[in-house]
């Protein structure tokens, strides 16, 4: 697990911040959904990517039953690891949990059709290590992000 694929900064505004950083501040992005209500916003910058989701959802994504609380506990970020396959998924967890991580959310087929749970590291930060049957990497090993 030596990459970062995608943060994801959970915003309370999905419109105002793709206005941000598309129109503002120059941003090539992909918007999932209908731009006047969209569902998650990735970016297609060099490197790492950056996604926006609505912070509502991304507590209940990470834990539906007790989602954090977004203030000293949780900042509104969490880090993801995409894997090539559901086992490597696993593998992860195995070795997170066994490296000192909190399991939040077990790998499950999620509402987007993935792979996908939460652990947090020993400092509180939330990782999602997560697989898409679909999801194509570039020759670093980067998530390809674009348009279907």
């Amino acid at each position: 697990m030596n990459r970062l694929n995608l943060i994801t900064l959970g915003v309370k505004d999905m419109v105002e911040s793709l206005t941000f950083y598309r129109d503002g501040l120059g941003f090539e992005v992909f918007v999932y959904g209908d731009e006047s209500s969209p569902d998650v916003i990735f970016f297609n910058n060099a490197g790492t990517k950056i996604s926006l989701f609505q912070i509502d959802r991304l507590v209940k994504d990470i834990n539906e039953e007790n989602p954090p609380q977004i203030g000293d506990s949780f900042a509104g970020i969490t880090l993801a690891y995409n894997g090539k396959s559901r086992e490597e998924v696993d593998e992860v967890f195995v070795s997170a949990e066994k490296a000192g991580a909190k399991i939040v959310k077990k790998p499950e087929v999620v509402f987007w059709g993935g792979y996908s749970g939460y652990f947090q590291d020993p400092n509180g930060f939330y990782w999602e290590i997560a697989y898409g049957d679909s999801w194509e990497f570039d020759e670093n090993d980067m998530l390809i992000i674009s348009e279907n």
